[in-house]
């Protein structure tokens, strides 16, 4: 496992995210945050965008984002090539999105789980692997689909 990782947050993730740093830290992580800085009222997208580009410019083979629903985070990061943003409420579809999909930036909504669950989602999505197999082809056809949709004119 890489050891930087970077996390990002808006306002309403702020909390949840200075929770999650320590914990990240104790599993040995460098951890590279990218903000908000405080809990004042902020726009999602522009963090979003900042950790999503690092991660499909592969600066940085992982990320963390957490906002209020997780929802508007997927949105943002997923439109980045190579960038599979898994929004996970429980542990359980945190070992999925790395097993079959090779999640790369795991997205948290801070209304849905806590301090607790989320640490057990994030230990189970950082110490999970990718099966490959029938999910590497998968994988693929998802590459493919991104250069087919860039090429996409309205």
């Amino acid at each position: 496992m890489n050891k930087s990782i970077l996390i990002a947050s808006d306002h309403a993730g702020f909390a949840l995210k200075g929770k999650l740093k320590p914990f990240l830290k104790k599993k040995g992580l460098k951890v590279v945050d990218l903000g908000t800085e405080s809990s004042g009222r902020c726009d999602y997208p522009a963090y979003a965008a900042a950790l999503a580009e690092k991660i499909a410019r592969k600066s940085y083979g992982r990320g963390i984002l957490i906002c209020k629903s997780g929802v508007g985070n997927s949105i943002v990061a997923n439109r980045f090539p190579g960038v599979r943003a898994a929004l996970c409420h429980n542990v359980r579809a945190a070992r999925l999105s790395r097993q079959h999909n090779d999640s790369n930036v795991l997205v948290l909504g801070s209304a849905f789980v806590s301090a607790k669950t989320a640490q057990r989602i994030l230990g189970a999505w950082l110490n999970t692997s990718f099966l490959g197999g029938r999910h590497k082809r998968r994988l693929g056809q998802i590459t493919k689909i991104e250069r087919d949709v860039r090429r996409w004119k309205p």
